[in-house]
């Protein structure tokens, strides 16, 4: 209740984009995580094709959204958001619909670059609306993406139980309903007049060398939360013996979510000092993967309910504490970005961490992938544990020196360029 009336307090236009963030999750996590298992048992296409379809969704959004942030600054963030719902309704369609190579791929393009249209903008929207209160939007924005990510896959092994396409199509059917929503209700913004090129604005942020540190110093928070669907899910299964285990991840993160999110951040922001808050944030992120460590591949499976709830704890514990990292970081790392520029150039901004970051978290989590293969086959169990606490406590002592050098903006003024001031990172 306290979420529902803290939500009430903000204008309309941002409480639509949080339910269509609880939308956008639960109609993604719906579908792809099904997606790799429909391509080869449904369709008989080989792991390799399915890697590439995958790999072209994946690019299309992460390599773009460049692009939606910078026509949120140009064209309005209202008509982005809504072109994007609009494409991802078609891409999940042809999911449903299409049965060659062509058309998944197709499928998996307007499905990608949809995310990178809308991404970018709903951020950039709800920075300007939120006004001095980004912290408590985000962190509501936080709580209706974990209750999404939550929904979305129960949602979806219900529906497999028809069939693959009435997933994509019920999937699809979700983000029609947002498109319509967000065209009927989400308010017009006035966009102010363009002054120069698209490169142009793209050289003035990727030449804010403090922003670029910033955006590669985040790769331990977004390697750290994708563990959430690839390592954490895999100790629980392994701990328990029980496949069923890897649900109680989401649900013990949507329940700490929902409960502490709105009053963590309220608690923090009335304290100053929002980098050292994302620096604790990332700190918790990296001890968040030692309580699975020191069970981590242990001799034999559970030998019975008791033992394998005694399993289990170690990986619920680590998840608990990885939500509580994200809960205490995350709300200021999205205030602190538009801080980092021109207001004009907020979606910009936004784009091209996404881009940046999702680079250096897609390295991350290759390396991660290693240590689990590395580990497995020399009786490691600990390694790919131990790797991603290490990238934790590289973040966090990233940020701490960032903010030592003073190449942070405040969330009231923006920060100077690093060049201007003497002080660039490295």
């Amino acid at each position: 209740m306290k979420t529902w009336r803290e939500m009430r307090r903000f204008p309309l236009a941002v409480r639509l984009l949080l339910v269509n963030q609880l939308g956008v999750n639960t109609g993604f996590y719906l579908l792809i995580p099904y997606l790799a298992t429909h391509l080869t048992e449904n369709l008989g296409m080989s792991a390799a094709v399915v890697g590439v379809v995958l790999g072209v969704r994946n690019l299309s959004q992460q390599g773009l959204f460049i692009i939606g942030g910078s026509a949120s600054d140009r064209l309005g963030a209202r008509g982005v958001i809504i072109a994007g719902c609009a494409l991802r309704t078609l891409g999940f369609a042809l999911f449903a619909l299409g049965d060659n190579l062509a058309i998944l791929l197709a499928a998996s393009v307007l499905s990608g670059f949809a995310g990178a249209l809308f991404n970018p903008a709903v951020r950039a929207y709800i920075a300007q609306e939120a006004d001095e209160r980004k912290a408590e939007a985000f962190a509501l924005f936080n709580v209706f993406a974990t209750t999404g990510a939550l929904i979305g896959p129960l949602l979806g092994s219900a529906l497999l139980l028809v069939d693959f396409r009435t997933s994509a199509l019920t999937a699809a059917g979700i983000f029609a309903v947002l498109t319509v929503a967000q065209a009927l209700v989400l308010p017009a913004r006035e966009v102010e007049p363009s002054k120069g090129t698209v490169l142009a604005d793209w050289r003035e942020v990727l030449g804010n060398r403090a922003f670029l540190a910033f955006a590669l110093a985040m790769v331990g928070m977004f390697t750290l939360e994708n563990q959430l669907y690839l390592l954490l899910p895999d100790g629980a299964r392994q701990a328990t013996g029980w496949d069923g285990a890897a649900g109680l991840v989401f649900l013990v993160g949507t329940l700490a979510s929902l409960t502490l999110q709105l009053r963590i951040t309220r608690a923090l922001k009335e304290r100053e000092g929002r980098a050292r808050w994302i620096s604790t944030g990332l700190g918790l992120m990296a001890l968040a993967f030692l309580p699975p460590a020191m069970v981590a591949g242990g001799s034999g499976g559970p030998t019975g309910t008791m033992d394998a709830a005694l399993r289990a704890l170690p990986v619920l514990a680590g998840t608990l504490l990885l939500y509580l990292g994200v809960m205490v970081a995350q709300p200021f790392v999205m205030e602190l970005i538009p801080g980092f520029g021109r207001p004009e150039l907020t979606g910009t901004y936004f784009g091209i961490f996404y881009v940046v970051s999702g680079i250096a978290a897609a390295v991350g989590n290759t390396v991660v992938g290693w240590a689990m293969d590395a580990g497995e086959r020399g009786d490691a169990g600990w390694l790919p544990w131990a790797c991603c606490a290490l990238f934790g406590l590289a973040s966090a002592l990233g940020v701490a020196w960032l903010h030592r050098l003073g190449s942070l903006p405040t969330p009231s003024e923006p920060a100077a360029p690093a060049t201007a001031r003497g002080r660039t990172p490295a």
